[in-house]
């Protein structure tokens, strides 16, 4: 998943800073630098690299991977798992849409059957 946004903030309040070394961001979430990998060749997260070529993890890149390997702990194959949380977050921008839209007054009007 691409960064969510470009804000202007400082680096360490910025969720999508890539603060995180993959062996750092491996041991915070108690994994192996191949299951980052891996959710990067199955497009979950996307790491931005160094000038040296480095993978560095956001805040929010890792509570996915935390999300990944707790799919993951409890059974699910990782191609699975990847794809349960890409809709999960597909899910969660639609319901915020669709609460933008009702504040709007766009609120759809609900079906009735006679």
């Amino acid at each position: 998943m691409p960064p969510r946004s470009t804000r202007s903030v400082a680096p360490l309040d910025d969720d999508d800073y890539p603060a995180y070394t993959m062996g750092r961001a491996a041991e915070m979430l108690g994994t192996t630098p191949a299951f980052l990998r891996a959710l990067g060749e199955h497009r979950l997260i996307t790491p931005l690299r160094s000038e040296g070529g480095h993978r560095r993890y956001s805040r929010y890149q890792l509570r996915i991977a935390a999300r990944a390997r707790e799919l993951v702990d409890q059974g699910t194959p990782i191609e699975a798992a990847c794809r349960i949380i890409i809709l999960e977050d597909q899910l969660e921008e639609a319901q915020r849409l669709n609460e933008q839209l009702r504040a709007q007054g766009g609120e759809p009007q609900p079906k009735t059957t006679a």
